[in-house]
């Protein structure tokens, strides 16, 4: 079961769209094909409106209701609300996930993403530098060699302790494969691939997305599913 979820899972973060079961290849060779290239921008925008919603739908409202909210623009995000408690909620697009996933161009793809100080400081950075070279127009080969020079001269600052993230929303579209998956929590901690916190041993609830191990950006992301949405309610009434 840990493969399948691991392996259905794509971002920040960020999530990946397949598994291993026959039909799920054939999919992803068909959205291969759906996505073969940048759409165009207007259709990864939102109604700003509608995105500060989105991006507050990621953590319950006690920490979502004062945080900071950026939305994407046309040339990139934008801080619409300033908040107080030090979090910064954001929608990913799909070109936070993994290079070579199927659906890095998918337009209707939404990870709302509520990140916290440490995380603001230290993960927020990649999605802006990665998401102002995808509007640029840079390839995919000039954004992963960037992005290794911005972790090699330390242009971002190194990963703090406690670094994580709410993605908790009913409204999450990860993808065409696992659509709203499950609220999560996820924690960042350096790249490695001992089993530190006892990830996806039996009966464990953590979970590493090894799909992120080759990320220009070096880090690893630890995933433990929570049984209720953002808004209290649990998983079982919303199809899960």
């Amino acid at each position: 079961m840990n493969g399948k979820i691991v392996a259905s899972l794509s971002t920040a973060a960020f999530l990946l769209a397949t598994t291993h079961s026959l039909a799920n290849v054939a999919h992803a060779q068909d959205s291969k094909t759906a996505y073969a290239r940048m759409a165009p921008i207007a259709q990864y925008l939102m109604t700003e409106t509608d995105e500060i919603a989105l991006a507050r739908s990621a953590a319950p409202a006690s920490i979502s209701g004062d945080a900071t909210i950026v939305v994407l623009k046309q040339n990139g995000y934008e801080t619409v609300v300033k908040g107080k408690n030090g979090f910064v909620c954001i929608v990913e697009r799909s070109w936070m996930a993994p290079f070579d996933w199927p659906e890095f161009w998918n337009p209707k793809m939404r990870g709302p993403i509520c990140f916290n100080p440490p995380a603001v400081r230290s993960v927020l950075p990649f999605t802006y530098k990665r998401t102002e070279m995808i509007l640029e127009g840079k390839p995919k080969t000039q954004i992963i060699e960037r992005l290794k020079q911005v972790v090699a001269k330390k242009e971002v600052p190194a990963l703090e302790p406690g670094a994580m993230c709410y993605m908790m929303s009913r409204e999450q579209n990860l993808g065409d494969s696992p659509g709203h998956w499950h609220p999560h929590l996820m924690f960042y901690g350096p790249r490695s691939d001992a089993g530190d916190w006892g990830n996806d041993l039996a009966g464990s609830p953590v979970l590493l997305n090894p799909q992120f191990q080759n990320s220009p950006e070096g880090l690893a992301t630890y995933m433990v599913e929570v049984v209720r949405w953002s808004d209290g309610t649990p998983i079982s009434t919303h199809g899960q």
